[in-house]
């Protein structure tokens, strides 16, 4: 009697680990990841450095900062931007970063690469979340170049470098916690526009400025109303992350962080799964 071949397919865990291994060989492999983590260090020396330069009747213009640890984080949590330099940190790795992830999810479209994954491997949700995880990946390596660049634009700026180290140090690891709520909206964001590219690089630039939540807080504050509430969003967890940090500060970023990461994938692929994602 004949033996009948059964065969299983490959646990959950085993499909995601072939797909990052995929995504981060794709992103190691592909000039964008470098480019961006160029940009994230050149913008903060650019910012620090222009403070410190004459202006054309020979004035030395007057400095954006205080203190160099302002180009990474707010010295308190400000949800409405008052001057560039309240919106200058590095909050703004949020905003190229998520046309980084346009570029880089959008290239499995235009080069095919998600027609032939969908045929022969069909779990939507692996892709959403590998995605996820790379580009929180490469945010989060853009959070430290861009703290490198800042360091070094304070150093040359001429800036005072005190500050409370361990504040320091919570407000830079909540904002790296951030990168996978940014990166999951991101990915979602381009689920939905993946045959509009420059549709999905323009929300992924007005999602990451944080407009809305710049603007609730503004009507917030001039009702003389609390803005707290406001770290439940993804902006305002990460404007939270500031000079005055502590625990709580960076367990409200993980939780949100999380939070929204669940809440983008489980959405991302319900969408994957019933329409045409070619």
């Amino acid at each position: 009697m004949a033996r009948e071949l059964k065969f299983e397919s490959p646990s959950f865990g085993r499909r995601l680990k072939g797909m990052l291994g995929v995504d981060f060989y794709r992103l190691f492999h592909t000039p964008l990841y470098y480019i961006f983590l160029a940009i994230a260090a050149i913008i903060p020396a650019m910012v620090s450095g222009f403070t410190s330069m004459p202006d054309q009747n020979g004035n030395v213009m007057e400095p954006l900062y205080q203190n160099a640890w302002q180009i990474i984080a707010a010295a308190e949590p400000l949800y409405v931007i008052n001057t560039i330099a309240d919106y200058a940190n590095m909050n703004m790795v949020f905003i190229f970063g998520g046309i980084m992830v346009s570029i880089f999810i959008g290239h499995d479209y235009s080069s095919g690469y998600v027609k032939q994954l969908f045929t022969t491997h069909a779990k939507k949700q692996d892709y959403m979340l590998s995605k996820t995880i790379v580009c929180a990946f490469a945010m989060a390596c853009m959070c430290v170049t861009y703290l490198i660049g800042g360091i070094a634009g304070g150093l040359v700026a001429g800036y005072p470098f005190q500050v409370n180290v361990g504040s320091l140090l919570l407000a830079i690891l909540g904002k790296m916690v951030m990168s996978l709520g940014w990166a999951s909206l991101y990915t979602f964001l381009n689920v939905i526009f993946r045959r509009y590219f420059g549709v999905s690089i323009a929300s992924s630039f007005f999602f990451g400025t944080g407009i809305l939540i710049i603007g609730a807080a503004a009507i917030v504050e001039s009702l003389q109303l609390p803005t707290a509430f406001l770290n439940i969003f993804l902006y305002g967890s990460s404007v939270n992350a500031c000079l005055v940090s502590n625990i709580s500060t960076l367990l409200i970023c993980v939780v949100v962080s999380v939070a929204w990461a669940v809440f983008y994938n489980i959405l991302g692929t319900h969408i994957l799964s019933k329409s045409d994602v070619y």
